[in-house]
C-alpha cells in the first residue's frame, strides 16, 4: 500500500478510496444478518468501540441501542437482495442522533458514501482538468509566422489519429468474463420486482381490439335484453315471396300487364308510296 502525503496509508488518509467484502457471506446475505456481516473483524469501516459491539458481546438485543449514548450503527435502508445502507451516528438521547457517515453494501461489497464536500471537490477538479487539457491541445495547433501572423495547423492531429487507429487495431480484444450465478439470480429478482411494481403498458393495437370486443359484447347484451322484454326488431328483405294466393295472383297480373305494354310499344308500320 503506497503511503499518502502525510506519511499515512491511503486507506487511513481517505476511506473513500477503499472497499471491503467477504466472499463467504455474499450468497447468504439478507436483511437479518447484514449487521453481523458489517461487524466482521476484517471490515475497516467498523469501529470496535461502538455500542453495537458492547451489545453484541453481552448477547443482548439491538433494541437497547436507543437507550444508550455514543457511536452506533443502524440499518437505514434495504433494497433486498442487492443494496443495503448502514448509517454511523452518535446518539445523544433516545430521540436525537447526529449522523457521522453512511456506508452502502452493493452486491456484498462495502463502500463509504462520499460527503457533499468531497463530491463538489471531485467534480470541480475533474472540470478544471478537462478544461486545462482542452486549452493545451488547442494551443499546440497554433502557429505563428512574422509575415502571416497566427494560423492553425491540424496536420499533426491527423497523423496522431492514424497512429492511434493502428495501435488500437493491434491491441487484443478484451476477454469477456461470464456472469456468476449470484449476479444472474439477483438481477432476475430485481427485474421481476420492477415488472411487478411498474407493469408494461399494452400497445395501442391491443387496446383498440379490447374496446371493439367490449362494444360488441355490449351490443349483444342489449339485444338479449330487448328480446327478453319482447321489443326485438327483425329486419326482413324488401322483395320476398308471399304464401298468400291473392298476392301471388296480383303479382302475375301485374307481370302480364307489363308484357302487354311492352308489346304495344312497337313502332308504327311504314307507309308505302303508291306509284
Amino acid at each position: 500500500m503506497m503511503p499518502g502525503r502525510l506519511g499515512l496509508p491511503i486507506a487511513q488518509e481517505n476511506p473513500l478510496w477503499i472497499s471491503w467484502h467477504d466472499s463467504n457471506w455474499i450468497p447468504i446475505l439478507n436483511p437479518a444478518n447484514v449487521m453481523d456481516y458489517f461487524s466482521e473483524k476484517s471490515n475497516p469501516f467498523y469501529d470496535r468501540t461502538c455500542n453495537n459491539e458492547i451489545v453484541r458481546m453481552q448477547r443482548q438485543s439491538l433494541d437497547l441501542l436507543n437507550n444508550m449514548t455514543g457511536v452506533e450503527y443502524i440499518l437505514l435502508h434495504v433494497q433486498d437482495p442487492i443494496l443495503y445502507v448502514i448509517r454511523k451516528q452518535h446518539r445523544h438521547t433516545p430521540s436525537e442522533a447526529t449522523p457521522l457517515a453512511d456506508y452502502y453494501i452493493i452486491a456484498g461489497t462495502v463502500y463509504q458514501a462520499p460527503d457533499l464536500a468531497s463530491v463538489f471537490n471531485s467534480r470541480i477538479l475533474s472540470t478544471v482538468h478537462h478544461l486545462q487539457s482542452a486549452f493545451e491541445e488547442a494551443s499546440s495547433y497554433s502557429r505563428y509566422h512574422p509575415s502571416k501572423g497566427y494560423s492553425w495547423d491540424f496536420s499533426s492531429n491527423k497523423a496522431l489519429a492514424e497512429k492511434n487507429k493502428t495501435e488500437k487495431s493491434k491491441e487484443t480484444p478484451a476477454k469477456e468474463e461470464p456472469s456468476s450465478l449470484f449476479q444472474r439470480q439477483r438481477v432476475d429478482m430485481l427485474l421481476g420486482d420492477l415488472l411487478r411494481k411498474f407493469p408494461l403498458p399494452l400497445p395501442q393495437f391491443h387496446q383498440t381490439q379490447n374496446q371493439s370486443h367490449q362494444n360488441q359484447n355490449g351490443n349483444t347484451n342489449s339485444n338479449n335484453t330487448d328480446g327478453q322484454d319482447g321489443v326485438s326488431i327483425k329486419q326482413e328483405p324488401v322483395e320476398h315471396a308471399s304464401n298468400n294466393p291473392n298476392e301471388a295472383g296480383s303479382g302475375m297480373l301485374m307481370q302480364v300487364i307489363k308484357e302487354e305494354s311492352r308489346n304495344d310499344m312497337k313502332p308504327p308500320p311504314e307507309k308505302k308510296i303508291k306509284m
